[in-house]
Parts: C-alpha cells; structure tokens; sequence
C-alpha cells in the first residue's frame, strides 16, 4: 500500500498547541529553569543516568552499540539493492565521517562549540568553565559535560549546537519547557537530546554502506539534496519528541516509551512516497 504525505499528516500542532544580566539570572532563574532543575543534583544525576543507561548505553564510543543492534528492516527485498547516485554517494559518506567523529575535550575546536552551545542557550549569562555546575542547568549529568558526549561523539554536540543556532526560538521552547502541561519530573534536556542523535543514528541504518530500510533509503535522497538534511531532522526529532512527551503524558520513567514512539513516527513519515525535501515532512512545522 502507497502512502502519501496528505493520508499522513496528524495535524503537527496538535501534537502542542531572554534579555537579562548575570545579577538577573539567579533572580529569574526559577520562571525560566526547567522543572527537573528544581530537584537537588544527585537526583538529576540519577535521572540522567537513568537516561543514559537506558538509551545510549556504557560511556564508550557508540560505534560498538552498532555492531548489536538491530533495525526493523520495512518494505520488500527492492530496497536492498537500489543505487545511490554519485552525489548521494558522496554525502551519505560525509555523514557517516562525521559519526566517525569522537568528543576530544583536547581539541581547541571541540572545546570551541562547546562554549558556542552555551552562548546560544544562555546568550546573557558567562560560562565561568568548560567545566561548571552551570552546564546542569542544560540538563548535563554533571559539571563536566563532555562525559555525556563520549556516548554519542562529536556529532551529538554538532545536532545540538545546529538546533541552537538554526531554530533558536524552538530550541529555547523545549529547554525552558515552556509549552504543554509539563510533568513534575521532566526529561533532562541535553542528554535527552544526545538519545535523539542516537535514535536517528539506528533507525536510518546509517553505519551500514547503505540503509537497507525504507526510512534509511528515502532519507538517503534527502541528504543528497540537502547536506544539512540529517541536522534538520535532528530538529524535527526532538521537537516530536517533546510533543510526544506532552501527548502521553509522560515522567521520566517513560521516556524510553516516548523515543520509540517518536521513532515509529519519524520512520512513517519517511516511508512516504512523495517526500522529496526535508521540508516536505509533515512534522517540519514542528520547528
């Protein structure tokens, strides 16, 4: 059965319907902070943990969760064997570089877009470290944050930092919670966002030479269109994700529901035939 992007729109908005100084900051910390921030530390700590266990994993490079996991292949034996034209080629590789790309809290350019997450997040407040209990109030596990991005690598704080800079006013919606009825123990934004990465990673199939799933394989066109198609639905994962948490009500025990729920959607929306941009996805309005 064909489907097409009118028998698949689920109405998107029904998923849902910063100036201030560093002596302001603590004073309007509590309207702003997400709710999970209220919470003493080690309890976030054990939230975020919770997260990270469930999702990413052990603290090592992602890489080797590849290798035993598993993606629902859909569609019929046609898709196995489809050729890429030497454009989609070319960026389907790129891409996969970038996977290949570990958090060196060494190098100067990764400790660069850091600091550039940070300005983007809190623009009027002055990260004192790279090491901070600051980072908490993004839903880091601790003071150190690139502990948390050895579980993803490097591209999980390239996703992050696209999302901050390209859809700033949607990006900031979902750090501060600031839409829906949000729960008395809300996700953990950043390590949150680093599952999404996760997520995206294992259902396009993207560490095989080339997706065997139809999602994968439709998505492959997208990025030889678009090179910036993967941090774009980066976006539009998360921003689902969030809505999906509000849909069904979820706490933080859920969430592990909520990303495969998020999933299912994302990999239907994909399978569509007449998705030919990005753009073209029904939850882009999303962002």
């Amino acid at each position: 059965m064909r489907l097409r992007r009118s028998q698949c729109i689920l109405s998107c908005a029904s998923y849902y319907k910063a100036d201030e100084d560093e002596s302001n900051w603590h004073r309007k910390k509590l309207d702003e902070e997400p709710s999970w921030s209220h919470h003493p530390p080690h309890v976030i700590s054990q939230f975020a943990q919770c997260f990270t266990n469930a999702m990413v994993g052990p603290r090592a490079w992602i890489g080797g969760i590849f290798n035993r996991s598993s993606n629902k292949r859909l569609g019929s034996d046609k898709y196995l064997n489809y050729p890429l034209t030497p454009h989609q080629e070319q960026s389907l590789h790129g891409l996969q570089e970038r996977l290949g790309v570990p958090f060196d809290e060494a190098r100067l350019d990764h400790q660069e877009a850091l600091r550039d997450l940070w300005n983007a997040a809190f623009p009027n407040v002055k990260l004192k470290s790279l090491i901070s209990e600051q980072w908490k109030d993004m839903g880091w596990q601790g003071a150190n944050p690139s502990t948390d991005f050895r579980g993803c690598g490097f591209i999980s704080l390239e996703n992050l930092l696209y999302f901050a800079t390209r859809y700033p006013a949607c990006f900031h919606r979902l750090l501060f919670k600031q839409s829906g009825l949000r729960a008395t123990w809300e996700y953990p934004f950043a390590v949150a966002g680093i599952n999404v990465t996760f997520m995206l990673i294992q259902m396009l199939d993207l560490f095989s030479e080339k997706p065997k799933c139809l999602p994968g394989l439709n998505f492959v066109k997208l990025i030889g269109e678009d090179d910036e198609a993967f941090d774009v639905l980066y976006c539009i994962a998360f921003a689902m994700m969030d809505a999906q948490w509000l849909a069904m009500r979820a706490s933080y025990m859920e969430f592990n529901n909520v990303l495969q729920a998020t999933r299912m959607q994302l990999e239907r929306e994909l399978s569509l035939d007449d998705i030919q941009r990005i753009e073209d996805l029904p939850a882009f309005n999303l962002i």
